[in-house]
């Protein structure tokens, strides 16, 4: 006999929630990392997405419930294989829905719409979307895209024109990695279950994975080069006194190295056939975690350490 609970939580993929985190981009990028207010505010914020997430995963699971039982992986899904009644599974979607925007209401009136914009997007793409060749990509993208931003919402926080160019490239260049190790999974078992992959081919499904890959390297270089802190770390300075050649201003570009290695590494394994699911590769590709650890590492350096916005005696204080 089926375990109800556990099988909710089955259902609402909280391992899915990983990819929530880029909810903090902004309060990084918007010097407020440090600022516990923002913090709460952006952890509120984290929950409402989560659950708004789940409530979007459950209903997209019941819509594919009789596709998904013919897939080898997805047939083991708690809906696809029974363990899970549909009514309580649309039940579930529906009191996840309404929990994210009760707990969004505590963030503010804008993050509330936000939400429920995000919410109404992902139902048109559970019903109709997602059966549209290149549009399925572009929704997925978006999903990514909002992330982002509805931590900048959260916190009320401006985020740059390259930011915001560089979260749509690489928010892209997932979404079509994403299809491309669907078509390549596909191929092997020879079982299709989404209508969209039988309107892509592997060459075309590749460019666009190069493409965006090219794409997203390329916008994080340009907003490294324009929007690096300006360095006040005594020994810079010291540095910058003795030859104009070891003045450096743009300490961020020291992330493009690590941002174009992740980014090669995804495109390996993308084309390997082994990212269907993202944030499971997130998690346990060691490579591929690692590089992403260095990089925020870097990122926090340069942002908040070098350019003397964090202090000791500062940081004592939170």
């Amino acid at each position: 006999m089926a375990n109800i609970p556990v099988e909710i939580i089955k259902a609402a993929r909280p391992i899915h929630w990983t990819k929530n985190f880029a909810l903090f981009a902004a309060i990084v990028f918007s010097g407020n990392l440090f600022d516990i207010i923002h913090i709460k505010e952006v952890i509120i914020a984290f929950v409402s997405f989560s659950l708004a997430s789940s409530a979007t995963y459950v209903f997209n699971d019941l819509l594919d419930a009789d596709r998904d039982a013919l897939h080898p992986i997805k047939k083991h899904r708690p809906i696809a294989s029974g363990k899970l009644n549909k009514r309580l599974a649309l039940q579930v979607s529906l009191v996840l829905a309404v929990a994210s925007l009760i707990v969004a209401a505590m963030v503010n009136n804008l993050f509330i719409i936000t939400v429920f914009a995000y919410l109404l997007l992902q139902i048109s793409y559970s019903l109709k979307l997602k059966h549209l060749a290149i549009v399925d990509i572009l929704v997925i993208a978006t999903g990514f895209i909002l992330r982002v931003y509805e931590g900048a919402v959260a916190i009320n926080a401006h985020l740059s024109v390259w930011f915001l160019l560089c979260v749509i490239s690489v928010s892209l260049f997932l979404a079509s990695g994403k299809r491309r190790a669907e078509l390549g999974i596909v191929t092997k078992i020879k079982v299709n279950t989404r209508i969209s992959l039988s309107k892509y081919s592997k060459p075309l499904l590749d460019s666009y994975v190069t493409m965006f890959g090219n794409a997203a390297w390329m916008s994080w270089s340009m907003f490294a080069f324009f929007e690096s802190p300006p360095v006040s770390v005594p020994v810079w300075l010291f540095l910058a006194e003795i030859s104009k050649t070891t003045a450096v201003s743009k300490l961020l570009m020291l992330t493009i190295p690590v941002a174009i290695f992740g980014i090669m590494r995804y495109e390996k394994l993308i084309f390997e056939d082994r990212s269907e699911s993202p944030e499971k590769l997130f998690l346990t590709d060691i490579p591929l975690v690692a590089s992403i650890i260095l990089w925020v590492f870097i990122v926090v350096v340069v942002l908040y350490f070098t350019s003397g916005q964090i202090t000791p005696s500062t940081i004592t204080v939170f």
